[in-house]
């Protein structure tokens, strides 16, 4: 165990407000041409959960479809700030997800930015859900003579998100997170990557619906008193030159991100000597990606794991002690083990691979609404991961495989089940299976195989089509390959197996 936790977690809000108190005058936001110092942001995140208590009965659930930007930063905080259950959306839905995902959560307002309202005002319109579009929300973060809102009193333990991750069924869970869960994660990861307050910038590439840049961008950020430097999105160009310009000092990223900029031609011009940290999670780093970004930048890539349910973070690596290929060592508070596959509940030995699970005070709830999963993943306290790992000697986790069928496309979970069923919606198609499929940049990509029915017209491009107009982009197969027949086991199932082999 690494580091100590301190007696009393200030929870998310109180973390912006002992920032605008010590560092009033301190650049807090960075995004495109705008720049507000901690005093500016705190009074917009006092606005903004003014007018939410305002419009919403205590503890409302909000639902977000934001990209990255300033307005997302101030509404994540100030439904934090107002006891509000925040559902932040992925941009990059479909109308088609995203209407699953709002019947599922239910909420009573959904917000969203320019760029998304034209696609969220027909599904709001459809569930009688309210909708403040981006100027208006806009309007809500403008700071008035009005007292101050505070951090709410309410229960700690009270849920705070509701992020959703895909699922094994193909439809995503909400996963329930409290407030206390939320600002425990970001003191365990304190404890183990220590950061100088008032004295960092970071750089946030990566979504901040993520629970990643949520955790290592905007609540780091926050806890740190930084300078954070929003992205819309991830674009190379963009990343250097805000390194040069913001003289950066923590940039958590992804092995997508890593590899994507060392192949990029700015990559050896450009000046890091302001990056004296870097992160990576989402998805496995590979040695010799991070020792050749180690190299070249000077700077050490920590690299981490966890899960939306686990708040996110269950390990990190960090400057106590570090292995390349590891995933690290359990945060504070923090139980991790690896037990037996067959029963779940026979610990194992280092050097023996089993599923990992985890206990402490930053796991998930529940799912919402889904008694039998949750009862399948929370089993006596402890959080059964689906993943595959083994710990060395001195402590060091290493993970190994993914006992559940999950793909991981440059940092994305996606589920080959919930590609399947969009394949199956083609009136052509008989027989469907997505596997992944190794790629040297993305980690993984989706590999589908079709089986038409007699007499169908559509080839590949088709398919692709209509994968395209039903699926987010990092979830359309980068391969569709139609077959006579699919393999099946001696139990009649599809043999994934084979596919992968295939593949």
């Amino acid at each position: 165990m690494n580091g100590v936790l301190p007696a009393r977690i200030a929870l998310i809000p109180e973390l912006l407000e002992r920032a605008a108190a010590d560092w009033p005058d301190r650049t807090a936001l960075v995004c495109g041409e705008r720049r507000i110092d901690y005093r500016r942001y705190a009074a917009e995140v006092r606005a903004a959960a003014r007018r939410l208590r305002q419009a919403l009965p205590p503890g409302a659930r909000v639902a977000t479809l934001l990209g990255n930007s300033d307005l997302a930063c101030v509404l994540t905080l100030a439904l934090q700030m107002a006891g509000c259950q925040h559902v932040p959306l992925n941009p990059l839905y479909t109308a088609r997800e995203l209407d699953f995902i709002l019947r599922d959560a239910q909420p009573e307002l959904l917000i969203a930015d320019e760029a998304s309202s034209a696609l969220a005002a027909p599904l709001a319109a459809a569930q009688g859900i309210r909708l403040l579009d981006g100027a208006a929300a806009r309007a809500w973060t403008i700071p008035s003579d009005e007292t101050p809102a505070a951090a709410p009193a309410g229960d700690a333990d009270a849920p705070a998100l509701l992020q959703y991750t895909g699922g094994t069924t193909g439809q995503p869970k909400g996963v329930i997170l409290s407030r206390a869960a939320i600002a425990t994660n970001v003191f365990q990861r304190e404890a183990v990557l220590p950061t100088r307050h008032g004295a960092e910038t970071v750089l946030c590439a990566m979504p901040l619906f993520h629970s990643y840049g949520m955790a290592m961008g905007l609540f780091l950020a926050a806890s740190a008193a930084a300078t954070l430097v929003v992205l819309p999105r991830y674009r190379p160009d963009d990343v250097f030159d805000a390194v040069a310009r913001e003289r950066v000092t923590l940039f958590p990223g992804s092995p997508t991100i890593y590899a994507g900029l060392m192949a990029h031609a700015r990559f050896a011009q450009t000046d890091w000597s302001s990056v004296r940290v870097c992160y990576s999670g989402s998805a496995p780093l590979a040695e010799e990606t991070l020792r050749r970004w180690e190299a070249a930048v000077g700077a050490p890539i920590y690299e981490g794991y966890g899960q939306t349910e686990a708040g996110p973070i269950l390990t990190y690596n960090g400057p106590q002690g570090s292995r390349a290929g590891s995933v690290g060592r359990p945060v504070p508070g923090t139980e991790v083990e690896v037990v037996d596959l067959e029963t779940g509940a026979k610990p194992l030995l280092a050097g023996q691979r089993g599923e990992i699970r985890a206990r402490g005070p930053q796991i998930m709830q529940g799912y919402l609404a889904r008694p039998e999963a949750t009862a399948e993943s929370l089993r006596d306290g402890w959080l059964y991961t689906g993943d595959i790992g083994e710990f060395a000697e001195d402590g060091f986790l290493y993970i190994r495989d993914r006992k559940k069928d999950l793909v991981i496309v440059g940092g994305y979970n996606v589920y080959p089940r919930e590609v399947d069923e969009v394949l199956y919606l083609h009136a052509d198609v008989a027989q469907a299976a997505a596997v992944g499929w190794p790629d040297s940049y993305r980690g993984e990509l989706i590999r589908a195989f079709v089986v038409l029915r007699p007499d169908a017209s559509a080839d590949e491009a088709a398919l692709l089509a209509h994968c395209q107009a039903n699926l987010a982009r990092y979830k359309v197969p980068a391969v569709i390959e139609i077959l006579d027949a699919l393999p099946c086991t001696s139990a009649n199932k599809v043999d994934k197996k084979a596919l992968r082999a295939r593949a």
